[in-house]
């Protein structure tokens, strides 16, 4: 059998309590306190008795108790989890959350306060830490975005200024093509055309990239009275210029008009013709195909060579992910992110598949405005 319990009655249960215990007579003056609360200021009863609250209180206490507590409490008869810091017999600081309610009677008038303190050290403690993280959480993030926008702004212009000395070293080339050279000369001014053509095609990624962080985006001119056959040999044309040990085959079936940003499909066929390039076998040709056929245009670019990893698929197309390149023609890794954004905004999108045999990306997208 369990030991009885000795005999509890409500001068005990509100002495000892776990929590502080006021009972403030109508004049605001404290009439009972308990125990457990004149232990926490270091007090005797005699000193509290006939004290009012405020007494208890620091500086800022004192004001908020005057100007909040107060006139709360007289107006709705209750308050709930206010924080108040009491001031010990020491001068210590003793934190705590409040709770009151005001007993009236029948003509409304205060007859007596019953007040409830209990400690709350380690909760505003607490509290402050949440607030103290947030704020420097929030900082980061500003420092960040700021850094962020300086950084995308800087290789907007970069990206800008850099047209100029290309397009000198474009005219250049296609100068000396029309001057007598030798086979050697032929093939020098071959590979200026090349490097210029990937110069390019990295500046317009930059750019690009750079406009949609800043808020631009993917800009189109939709034209479905322009060919778009055109487009897609010259880009062809400049890469087997730029590559000459490597062999492109192209097939093109485009019997529909496609409304498109002419330019913009040519940036995304490049980008994936430059991809399979770089990461297909070197010894098999790159096979591009392009078709229309009942509504929908599909350009596909495929190579040979050591499949896609599985790992790698989910973060293909993410700004700046880079496979496993091959030397210093590996890039910035956002020729298929750009090349994906363009899909996207001509409402198309951009698969692939990869085994054994070949790796194949292939883009489609309506003929027509959906």
């Amino acid at each position: 059998m369990p030991a009885a319990l000795p005999p509890f009655g409500f001068e005990d249960l509100f002495d000892n309590a776990p929590c502080g215990y006021l009972i403030l007579g109508p004049d605001g003056r404290i009439e009972m306190v308990n125990s457990t609360l004149l232990g926490w200021v270091g007090r005797t009863r005699e000193e509290l008795i006939g004290k009012k609250v405020p007494e208890l209180l620091n500086i800022a206490g004192r004001i908020f108790y005057e100007t909040h507590f107060a006139p709360l409490l007289r107006m709705q008869g209750f308050l709930n989890e206010i924080a108040l810091d009491l001031k010990s017999a020491e001068g210590k600081r003793l934190q705590v959350l409040v709770n009151a309610i005001e007993r009236q009677d029948v003509d409304g008038q205060p007859v007596a306060t019953y007040v409830v303190l209990l400690p709350a050290s380690e909760r505003r403690r607490y509290e402050r830490d949440l607030v103290d993280a947030r704020t420097k959480a929030e900082a980061g993030l500003l420092a960040e975005r700021e850094v962020s926008e300086w950084r995308e702004q800087f290789i907007a212009v970069l990206g800008h200024d850099l047209r100029n000395p290309l397009a000198s070293i474009t005219g250049a080339a296609r100068m000396l093509l029309g001057e007598p050279l030798s086979e050697k000369g032929v093939r020098i001014v071959a590979l200026m055309q090349g490097s210029v053509t990937r110069m390019a095609g990295l500046i317009d990624n930059v750019l690009d990239f750079a406009r949609g962080r800043l808020g631009g985006g993917i800009g189109l001119v939709r034209d479905a009275n322009a060919p778009l056959e055109p487009v897609l040999v010259q880009v062809v044309d400049e890469l087997r210029a730029g590559a000459l040990e490597r062999k492109i085959l192209a097939e093109y079936s485009l019997t529909e008009p496609v409304l498109c940003d002419r330019g913009r499909i040519g940036q995304l066929v490049s980008n994936l013709l430059g991809n399979a390039l770089t990461h297909g076998a070197a010894d098999e040709p790159v096979r591009l195909r392009a078709f229309t056929e009942t509504g929908i245009l599909e350009i596909s670019v495929a190579n040979g060579g050591v499949p896609i990893p599985e790992k790698v698929y989910p973060n293909l197309f993410q700004p700046f992910f880079r496979g496993e390149g091959h030397g210093s023609h590996q890039g910035l890794g956002l020729g298929l992110h750009i090349a994906s954004e363009i899909a996207k905004a001509h409402d198309g999108e951009i698969t692939v598949v990869s085994d054994q045999t070949e790796t194949k990306f292939t883009f489609r997208m309506p003929t027509a405005a959906p």
